[in-house]
Protein backbone atom coordinates (compact mmCIF):
# COMPACT_ATOMS: atom_id res chain seq x y z
CA UNK A 1 0.00 0.00 0.00
CA UNK A 2 1.05 3.60 -0.52
CA UNK A 3 1.90 5.47 2.70
CA UNK A 4 3.79 8.53 3.92
CA UNK A 5 6.36 8.06 6.66
CA UNK A 6 8.39 10.41 8.84
CA UNK A 7 12.14 9.91 8.55
CA UNK A 8 13.35 12.52 11.06
CA UNK A 9 12.37 15.69 12.91
CA UNK A 10 12.18 19.10 11.30
CA UNK A 11 10.50 20.62 8.26
CA UNK A 12 7.88 18.91 6.04
CA UNK A 13 10.84 17.56 4.04
CA UNK A 14 11.01 14.70 6.59
CA UNK A 15 7.66 13.37 5.27
CA UNK A 16 8.35 10.88 2.46
CA UNK A 17 6.34 8.38 0.37
CA UNK A 18 6.92 4.65 0.58
CA UNK A 19 5.24 1.31 -0.04
CA UNK A 20 4.36 -0.85 2.96
CA UNK A 21 2.51 -4.07 3.67
CA UNK A 22 -1.17 -3.68 4.57
CA UNK A 23 -1.46 -3.90 8.39
CA UNK A 24 -3.04 -6.95 9.98
CA UNK A 25 -5.55 -6.02 12.69
CA UNK A 26 -4.73 -7.45 16.09
CA UNK A 27 -7.19 -8.41 18.82
CA UNK A 28 -9.58 -5.53 19.43
CA UNK A 29 -8.46 -3.71 16.29
CA UNK A 30 -10.16 -2.74 13.05
CA UNK A 31 -8.48 -2.44 9.66
CA UNK A 32 -9.77 0.66 7.86
CA UNK A 33 -9.53 1.31 4.14
CA UNK A 34 -8.82 5.00 4.47
CA UNK A 35 -10.91 7.34 2.34
CA UNK A 36 -9.66 10.53 3.97
CA UNK A 37 -7.31 11.68 6.70
CA UNK A 38 -6.76 15.03 8.40
CA UNK A 39 -3.83 16.72 10.08
CA UNK A 40 -4.02 17.88 13.70
CA UNK A 41 -1.68 20.01 15.79
CA UNK A 42 -0.19 16.84 17.26
CA UNK A 43 0.95 15.72 13.81
CA UNK A 44 2.71 19.06 13.37
CA UNK A 45 4.39 18.83 16.80
CA UNK A 46 5.58 15.30 16.05
CA UNK A 47 6.95 16.39 12.68
CA UNK A 48 8.90 19.22 14.31
CA UNK A 49 9.78 17.22 17.43
CA UNK A 50 8.67 20.22 19.51
CA UNK A 51 7.72 20.42 22.32
CA UNK A 52 10.51 17.93 22.96
CA UNK A 53 8.34 15.27 24.71
CA UNK A 54 6.57 14.76 21.37
CA UNK A 55 9.62 12.77 20.27
CA UNK A 56 9.06 10.10 22.89
CA UNK A 57 5.67 9.30 21.32
CA UNK A 58 7.16 8.11 18.01
CA UNK A 59 10.84 7.47 18.70
CA UNK A 60 14.05 9.02 19.98
CA UNK A 61 16.50 10.18 18.70
CA UNK A 62 14.60 9.67 15.43
CA UNK A 63 11.15 8.29 14.56
CA UNK A 64 10.69 4.54 14.52
CA UNK A 65 11.20 2.86 11.17
CA UNK A 66 8.18 3.12 8.88
CA UNK A 67 6.30 5.50 11.17
CA UNK A 68 3.28 6.49 9.07
CA UNK A 69 2.12 10.04 9.75
CA UNK A 70 -1.41 11.11 10.62
CA UNK A 71 -3.94 9.91 13.17
CA UNK A 72 -7.42 11.10 12.18
CA UNK A 73 -9.23 9.14 9.50
CA UNK A 74 -12.55 8.21 7.94
CA UNK A 75 -13.08 5.14 5.82
CA UNK A 76 -14.58 1.70 5.40
CA UNK A 77 -13.98 -1.31 7.66
CA UNK A 78 -11.89 -3.79 5.65
CA UNK A 79 -11.34 -6.40 8.38
CA UNK A 80 -11.82 -6.83 12.12
CA UNK A 81 -9.58 -8.42 14.71
CA UNK A 82 -10.52 -10.98 17.35
CA UNK A 83 -13.09 -9.78 19.86
CA UNK A 84 -14.47 -6.92 17.77
CA UNK A 85 -18.27 -7.07 17.63
CA UNK A 86 -19.37 -3.41 17.27
CA UNK A 87 -18.11 -3.04 13.70
CA UNK A 88 -18.67 -5.07 10.57
CA UNK A 89 -16.78 -5.21 7.29
CA UNK A 90 -18.17 -2.59 4.91
CA UNK A 91 -19.33 -0.10 7.56
CA UNK A 92 -18.26 3.55 7.40
CA UNK A 93 -16.26 4.67 10.45
CA UNK A 94 -14.22 7.62 11.66
CA UNK A 95 -11.79 8.26 14.50
CA UNK A 96 -8.15 7.70 15.38
CA UNK A 97 -5.91 5.16 13.70
CA UNK A 98 -2.22 4.30 13.53
CA UNK A 99 -0.95 6.19 10.50
CA UNK A 100 -3.85 7.70 8.56
CA UNK A 101 -1.84 9.06 5.62
CA UNK A 102 -1.92 5.67 3.95
CA UNK A 103 -4.30 3.53 1.95
CA UNK A 104 -4.99 1.28 4.94
CA UNK A 105 -4.62 1.84 8.68
CA UNK A 106 -5.22 -0.17 11.83
CA UNK A 107 -7.35 1.35 14.60
CA UNK A 108 -8.17 0.42 18.17
CA UNK A 109 -11.92 -0.30 18.07
CA UNK A 110 -12.34 1.82 21.21
CA UNK A 111 -11.06 4.89 19.36
CA UNK A 112 -13.42 4.86 16.39
CA UNK A 113 -17.16 5.17 15.87
CA UNK A 114 -19.65 4.97 13.03
CA UNK A 115 -19.28 7.90 10.66
CA UNK A 116 -21.89 10.67 10.91
CA UNK A 117 -24.31 9.99 8.08
CA UNK A 118 -24.58 13.65 7.13
CA UNK A 119 -20.87 14.05 6.37
CA UNK A 120 -18.66 13.08 3.46
CA UNK A 121 -15.53 11.06 4.27
CA UNK A 122 -13.41 14.19 3.87
CA UNK A 123 -15.58 16.14 6.30
CA UNK A 124 -15.68 13.25 8.79
CA UNK A 125 -11.89 12.89 8.75
CA UNK A 126 -11.65 16.52 9.89
CA UNK A 127 -13.51 15.82 13.12
CA UNK A 128 -11.89 13.37 15.57
CA UNK A 129 -8.93 14.85 17.46
CA UNK A 130 -9.83 18.53 17.16
CA UNK A 131 -13.51 18.07 18.00
CA UNK A 132 -12.71 15.74 20.91
CA UNK A 133 -10.32 18.38 22.27
CA UNK A 134 -13.05 21.01 22.07
CA UNK A 135 -15.69 18.73 23.62
CA UNK A 136 -13.50 17.48 26.44
CA UNK A 137 -12.07 20.92 27.18
CA UNK A 138 -15.44 22.64 27.40
CA UNK A 139 -17.68 19.89 28.78
CA UNK A 140 -15.27 18.04 31.06
CA UNK A 141 -12.54 20.51 32.03
CA UNK A 142 -14.54 23.75 32.12
CA UNK A 143 -17.95 22.17 32.78
CA UNK A 144 -19.67 24.83 30.67
CA UNK A 145 -23.25 25.58 31.73
CA UNK A 146 -26.10 27.26 29.82
CA UNK A 147 -25.92 31.04 30.00
CA UNK A 148 -22.20 31.23 30.75
CA UNK A 149 -19.96 33.53 28.74
CA UNK A 150 -17.28 31.56 26.90
CA UNK A 151 -14.36 33.00 24.92
CA UNK A 152 -12.49 30.88 22.39
CA UNK A 153 -9.01 32.29 21.74
CA UNK A 154 -7.84 30.96 18.40
CA UNK A 155 -11.35 30.43 17.06
CA UNK A 156 -10.37 29.83 13.44
CA UNK A 157 -7.74 27.07 13.67
CA UNK A 158 -8.19 23.34 13.94
CA UNK A 159 -9.89 23.18 17.35
CA UNK A 160 -11.45 26.65 17.41
CA UNK A 161 -14.42 26.24 15.04
CA UNK A 162 -15.45 23.07 16.87
CA UNK A 163 -15.09 24.86 20.22
CA UNK A 164 -17.31 27.74 19.08
CA UNK A 165 -20.05 25.37 17.94
CA UNK A 166 -19.84 22.99 20.89
CA UNK A 167 -19.94 25.88 23.38
CA UNK A 168 -23.09 27.10 21.61
CA UNK A 169 -24.56 23.59 21.76
CA UNK A 170 -23.89 23.60 25.53
CA UNK A 171 -25.95 26.78 25.82
CA UNK A 172 -23.17 29.35 26.25
CA UNK A 173 -22.87 32.89 24.94
CA UNK A 174 -19.79 32.57 22.76
CA UNK A 175 -17.11 35.04 21.75
CA UNK A 176 -14.51 34.00 19.18
CA UNK A 177 -11.09 35.62 18.78
CA UNK A 178 -9.51 35.51 15.31
CA UNK A 179 -7.84 37.60 12.61
CA UNK A 180 -9.66 40.00 10.30
CA UNK A 181 -10.01 37.56 7.41
CA UNK A 182 -11.76 34.99 9.60
CA UNK A 183 -14.29 37.24 11.36
CA UNK A 184 -17.18 36.46 9.02
CA UNK A 185 -16.46 32.73 9.04
CA UNK A 186 -16.52 32.58 12.85
CA UNK A 187 -19.72 34.60 12.92
CA UNK A 188 -21.29 32.27 10.33
CA UNK A 189 -20.76 29.18 12.50
CA UNK A 190 -22.66 30.68 15.42
CA UNK A 191 -20.42 32.93 17.50
CA UNK A 192 -22.46 35.60 19.30
CA UNK A 193 -19.51 38.00 19.28
CA UNK A 194 -16.24 38.06 17.33
CA UNK A 195 -13.07 39.92 18.36
CA UNK A 196 -10.55 40.77 15.66
CA UNK A 197 -7.28 40.49 17.56
CA UNK A 198 -5.57 42.87 15.15
CA UNK A 199 -7.94 45.60 16.36
CA UNK A 200 -8.71 44.65 19.97
CA UNK A 201 -7.00 42.86 22.86
CA UNK A 202 -9.52 40.80 24.84
CA UNK A 203 -7.30 40.89 27.94
CA UNK A 204 -7.40 44.70 28.27
CA UNK A 205 -10.46 46.16 29.92
CA UNK A 206 -13.20 44.39 27.97
CA UNK A 207 -15.91 41.97 29.11
CA UNK A 208 -15.04 39.16 31.50
CA UNK A 209 -15.73 35.54 30.79
CA UNK A 210 -16.72 32.47 32.77
CA UNK A 211 -14.55 30.25 30.55
CA UNK A 212 -11.62 31.02 28.28
CA UNK A 213 -10.46 28.16 26.07
CA UNK A 214 -7.01 29.13 24.83
CA UNK A 215 -5.92 27.41 21.62
CA UNK A 216 -3.04 29.73 20.70
CA UNK A 217 -1.38 31.00 23.91
CA UNK A 218 -1.06 34.50 22.46
CA UNK A 219 -0.91 36.08 25.94
CA UNK A 220 0.75 35.22 29.22
CA UNK A 221 -1.24 33.16 31.69
CA UNK A 222 -1.68 36.13 34.03
CA UNK A 223 -2.86 38.41 31.20
CA UNK A 224 -5.43 35.86 30.10
CA UNK A 225 -6.75 35.36 33.64
CA UNK A 226 -7.42 39.13 33.80
CA UNK A 227 -10.29 38.55 31.38
CA UNK A 228 -11.98 36.00 33.67
CA UNK A 229 -14.87 36.55 36.06
CA UNK A 230 -13.99 35.95 39.75
CA UNK A 231 -15.11 32.33 39.44
CA UNK A 232 -14.00 31.87 35.83
CA UNK A 233 -11.59 29.26 34.51
CA UNK A 234 -8.83 29.38 31.89
CA UNK A 235 -8.44 26.16 29.90
CA UNK A 236 -5.00 25.99 28.20
CA UNK A 237 -5.28 23.95 25.00
CA UNK A 238 -2.16 24.75 23.02
CA UNK A 239 1.28 23.32 22.45
CA UNK A 240 2.37 26.27 20.32
CA UNK A 241 3.67 28.32 23.27
CA UNK A 242 6.29 25.74 24.16
CA UNK A 243 7.16 23.81 27.30
CA UNK A 244 7.66 26.85 29.54
CA UNK A 245 4.03 27.95 29.09
CA UNK A 246 2.72 24.39 29.49
CA UNK A 247 4.79 23.75 32.63
CA UNK A 248 3.80 27.10 34.13
CA UNK A 249 0.10 26.36 33.57
CA UNK A 250 0.48 22.90 35.09
CA UNK A 251 2.37 24.09 38.17
CA UNK A 252 0.13 27.07 38.92
CA UNK A 253 -3.20 25.28 38.40
CA UNK A 254 -3.49 23.90 41.97
CA UNK A 255 -2.65 27.25 43.56
CA UNK A 256 -3.87 30.05 41.29
CA UNK A 257 -7.55 30.80 41.14
CA UNK A 258 -8.98 30.38 37.66
CA UNK A 259 -5.99 28.55 36.21
CA UNK A 260 -6.91 25.21 34.69
CA UNK A 261 -4.44 22.48 33.82
CA UNK A 262 -3.34 21.78 30.26
CA UNK A 263 -4.98 18.59 29.07
CA UNK A 264 -4.47 16.07 26.30
CA UNK A 265 -7.61 15.12 24.43
CA UNK A 266 -8.35 11.43 24.02
CA UNK A 267 -10.31 10.06 21.09
CA UNK A 268 -12.80 7.48 22.30
CA UNK A 269 -15.85 5.81 20.85
CA UNK A 270 -18.27 7.37 23.33
CA UNK A 271 -17.26 10.97 22.59
CA UNK A 272 -17.06 10.31 18.86
CA UNK A 273 -20.65 9.04 19.06
CA UNK A 274 -21.67 12.22 20.95
CA UNK A 275 -20.04 14.32 18.24
CA UNK A 276 -21.80 12.31 15.52
CA UNK A 277 -25.14 13.10 17.18
CA UNK A 278 -24.33 16.82 17.34
CA UNK A 279 -23.21 16.77 13.72
CA UNK A 280 -26.25 14.90 12.40
CA UNK A 281 -28.48 17.25 14.42
CA UNK A 282 -26.94 20.20 12.57
CA UNK A 283 -25.32 21.68 15.69
CA UNK A 284 -21.70 21.10 14.63
CA UNK A 285 -20.23 21.30 11.13
CA UNK A 286 -16.52 20.77 10.39
CA UNK A 287 -14.73 23.64 8.68
CA UNK A 288 -12.38 22.30 6.00
CA UNK A 289 -9.79 24.71 4.65
CA UNK A 290 -8.00 22.65 1.99
CA UNK A 291 -8.04 19.11 0.63
CA UNK A 292 -4.85 17.54 -0.77
CA UNK A 293 -4.48 14.19 -2.57
CA UNK A 294 -2.44 11.55 -0.75
CA UNK A 295 0.59 12.09 -2.99
CA UNK A 296 0.77 15.72 -1.81
CA UNK A 297 0.86 14.90 1.90
CA UNK A 298 4.18 16.79 2.41
CA UNK A 299 2.59 19.84 0.78
CA UNK A 300 -0.34 19.58 3.20
CA UNK A 301 2.12 19.54 6.11
CA UNK A 302 3.89 22.52 4.57
CA UNK A 303 0.64 24.49 4.43
CA UNK A 304 -0.15 23.58 8.05
CA UNK A 305 3.41 24.57 8.97
CA UNK A 306 2.68 28.05 7.62
CA UNK A 307 0.32 28.69 10.53
CA UNK A 308 -2.53 30.20 8.53
CA UNK A 309 -4.93 27.26 8.11
CA UNK A 310 -8.53 28.18 8.81
CA UNK A 311 -10.22 25.02 9.99
CA UNK A 312 -8.85 21.64 9.01
CA UNK A 313 -6.39 20.41 6.39
CA UNK A 314 -7.59 17.13 4.87
CA UNK A 315 -5.88 14.40 2.82
CA UNK A 316 -8.07 12.61 0.23
CA UNK A 317 -6.82 9.02 0.10
CA UNK A 318 -9.44 6.84 -1.61
CA UNK A 319 -11.68 8.90 -3.88
CA UNK A 320 -13.58 5.96 -5.40
CA UNK A 321 -16.63 6.80 -3.27
CA UNK A 322 -17.30 3.13 -2.45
Amino acid sequence: MRAFVQTGYGSPDVIEPTDLEVPTPGAGDVLVRVHAASLAAGDYFMMRGKPFPARFAIGFPKPKKDHVVGHDCAGIVAAVGAGVTRFQVGEAVYGECRGSCAEYASADSNRIAHKPGSLTFEQAAAVPTSACAALQGLRDQAKVQPGQKVLINGASGGVGPFAVQIAKALGAEVTGVCSTRNVEMIRSIGADHVIDYTQEDFTRGGPRYDVIMDNVASHSLSETRCALTPDGIHIPSSGHAGMRWIIAASLTAPFVRGQGKPFVASNNSADLAVLAELIDAGKVTPVVDRVYPLEKTPEAFRYLDGGHARGKVVIAVDTSGS
